[in-house]
């Protein structure tokens, strides 16, 4: 007879293994309320318990957010406002991801995109009304000084910022008219940045690359294209310029772009999925487009899972079991489980305020 003890070990481990899914907190401004909204999300094995925690009143109309790697802050800003007294925030959270306070900021511009450099002295934004690149020093509290390197291309429409894992070099890519995709090299030390040569990668015409995402150990960049509704992918040669290696096209065939733009694009840490919003602006067709990353660097379409109307945000769940995304005129927040494969199952939904597009997660 097998002794009892031996019996409660399955049962052990099944609660040890569901027991160890730690608690995160999901965070997102909202517009239209002047408020940052914080949702505990508690996993219960393959699903997800979403709850909003607080509200935290901003007297701004914050937008886009990004989190300091190291430090307990949160920086948000306005897309908009006027030069040099544009709004923002640093908010600082207590040790269990809770509210703790903020601090009221300027900014040069409005931004689309926030990032940190790799040592984290410096955060850069760029705009996308006026396509502005600005590199604002931090001090030793994490707190953004005046601008120390503002760069003018004299084209609208850039669109992300996000520096690569050794933080040699920025790229910046500007959609629509304006296509574009521009390289610098960047000291991160001093904040400066100096154009390449050539200074246009020069994506596909008709891509659009909209927001970016590099491969953990491969010298490879991806970009949700806007326009092309699919996936662009480069490689990084050692003087940091980059070469095209596909412009995949992810539509059925036969369907019209019109109507349709990509939004949001990330990388799992292990580099083995990529994930990217699809919205349909005018035609009923929002998905969430799944990638599987080959030895290669080259991506290759998994499938296109069903979003709520206008996908916008991503982020994922720091354990990365979870992919959060947000919907701007479906007014929620959505979690889905990723697959040991790649694909995605729906597992939570949380309405929240309309236009709510970035979050990050703690």
């Amino acid at each position: 007879m097998t002794p009892r003890y031996l019996l409660l070990i399955p049962f052990l481990f099944s609660c040890f293994q569901l027991s160890a899914s730690t608690p995160f907190h999901i965070y997102s401004p909202s517009s239209k309320e002047n408020t940052l909204w914080i949702v505990k999300a508690t996993p219960r094995g393959d699903r997800l318990d979403l709850k909003v925690a607080t509200k935290v009143n901003f007297d701004f109309p914050g937008r886009v957010i990004t989190a300091h790697p190291s430090k307990p802050l949160l920086y948000v800003t306005a897309t908009g406002g006027d030069p040099g007294k544009v709004p923002g925030a640093v908010v600082r959270l207590k040790k269990d991801g809770s509210y703790h306070s903020h601090h009221n900021v300027n900014f040069n511009d409005g931004s689309c995109y926030l990032a940190l450099d790799k040592e984290n002295k410096h955060l850069l934004g760029v705009s996308y009304g006026n396509g502005r690149l600005n590199v604002y020093p931090l001090d030793d509290k994490g707190i953004p000084g005046t601008a120390v390197t503002t760069v003018d291309e004299g084209k609208r429409e850039a669109h992300c910022v996000l520096l690569p894992p050794d933080g040699k070099n920025i790229y910046i890519p500007y959609v629509k008219g304006n296509l574009a995709l521009l390289q610098y090299a960047y000291d991160s030390k001093t904040g400066k940045v100096t154009p390449l040569e050539p200074k246009d990668a020069k994506p596909p015409l008709g891509s659009g690359p909209r927001h970016m995402a590099y491969h953990p150990t491969l010298p490879m960049v991806y970009f949700s294209n806007e326009q092309g509704i699919g996936l662009s992918s480069y490689r990084r040669e050692a003087n940091g310029q980059l070469k095209v290696e596909q412009d995949l096209s992810i539509l059925p065939p036969g369907m019209s772009k019109i109507g349709l733009s990509a939004s949001d694009l990330l990388i799992t840490p292990d580099g083995k999925f990529l994930f990217a919003g699809l919205r349909g602006h005018r035609q009923d067709f929002d998905r969430i487009s799944s990638y599987r990353i080959l030895e290669d660097g080259r991506a290759e379409l998994i499938g296109l899972t069903e979003a709520d109307k206008i996908p916008w945000g991503l982020s994922l769940s720091p354990d990365s079991n979870f992919l959060l995304v947000s919907a701007t005129s479906g007014a929620s927040l959505t979690a889905y489980r990723i697959l040991p494969d790649g694909k995605l199952k729906k597992v939570a939904s949380l309405p929240w305020d309309s236009m709510m597009s970035d979050l990050v997660t703690r």
